[in-house]
């Protein structure tokens, strides 16, 4: 460890977060132009990211065949291309089945432009889903009953759904 690392305080300041955002700007920016202009020249993209983050959206045989990482190649045949509400979203074709895949930007591991050696690589912690037994049990009424309260009314549903069916 150098000395200057001994000597330089703890940032109370998020910096790395925010130089993460500010990168995946960029990663924005590129992929804005690209879905209004198209790839320029020999430019294509490299975008890894992690398949089982919140939100991510591909075919269940894609999740099973990459169920961490997944990289995909933005160069020839795609459409659709659009990154919307800290969404990209894009369709390509995956053993000749078209797939729209919706991708938070939040899971992208990385992006490269290998036309121009340029590349990002970004810090990806993907939460972990939360287990029904982890889910406390509800603890009597969220409303304590009044004195003027009497029994529940209930309602069936069963004239509706006949309704329905005619």
């Amino acid at each position: 460890m150098a000395e200057d690392d001994l000597n330089t305080p703890e940032s109370l300041l998020p910096y790395d977060e925010w130089t993460q955002d500010a990168l995946r700007q960029v990663v924005v920016s590129a992929l804005r132009h690209v879905a209004a202009e198209g790839l320029p020249g020999g430019h294509h993209f490299y975008i890894s990211f992690k398949t089982a983050y919140p939100g991510v959206v591909i075919p269940e045989r894609l999740k099973a065949q990459y169920p961490d990482e997944m990289t995909i190649v933005l160069q020839h045949q795609f459409h659709g291309l659009s990154v919307e509400n800290e969404t990209l979203s894009v369709g390509l074709s995956f053993s000749g089945i078209p797939t729209t895949l919706v991708i938070p930007l939040a899971a992208i591991t990385s992006f490269a432009d290998p036309e121009v050696r340029f590349g990002l690589q970004f810090h990806v912690d993907v939460p972990e889903p939360v287990k029904v037994a982890d889910i406390p049990e509800p603890q009597g009424d969220d409303v304590p009953a009044r004195a003027s309260d009497g029994p529940a009314d209930v309602v069936s549903l069963d004239a509706f759904r006949r309704r329905q069916k005619d």
